[in-house]
């Protein structure tokens, strides 16, 4: 009898978490295509650090600034692979940044900015591999 009361305590337990864990279950929804709503922006605000964080909009406002624009953009196959936790595509020629401009970006030990194409990338010194990317700051 207690062997019975303990199974009907497991089960009930195990069906009272499974609400809890249905939703992080079921697949992502959409076609893929993005949140393409009017008003609604896909420019990313990177959050580095410590509440150390940059937006395309400050990011794109100091390209200008420093008349670091009209840069051309990478073919959509090598964009494509742009991706946070993906290293760097081979030969993307690297890009130096002037230091007013890297002044003006929030530093973190250990990474580095770096251009591709139209796009500003934060990346890990150590492997290359891309942190974050902040799309057409340079177009």
């Amino acid at each position: 009898m207690l062997n019975t009361k303990l199974k009907s305590f497991a089960s009930v337990v195990l069906v009272s978490m499974l609400p809890a864990t249905l939703p992080a279950l079921e697949p992502a929804q959409g076609n893929g295509q993005g949140n393409k709503e009017k008003g609604k922006s896909d420019k990313a605000v990177l959050t580095l650090s410590a509440g150390i964080s940059i937006s395309y909009k400050e990011a794109r406002q100091f390209a200008v600034e420093s008349d670091l624009t009209g840069y051309k953009p990478l073919p959509p196959g090598i964009r494509k692979n742009l991706a946070r936790g993906k290293p760097i595509p081979p030969g993307i020629a690297k890009t130096r940044l002037p230091s007013s401009f890297l002044n003006s970006l929030p530093a973190r030990d250990g990474y580095e900015w770096q251009v591709a194409g139209t796009d500003l990338l934060r990346v890990f010194k150590a492997d290359k591999l891309i942190s974050n990317v902040l799309k057409d700051v340079f177009k």
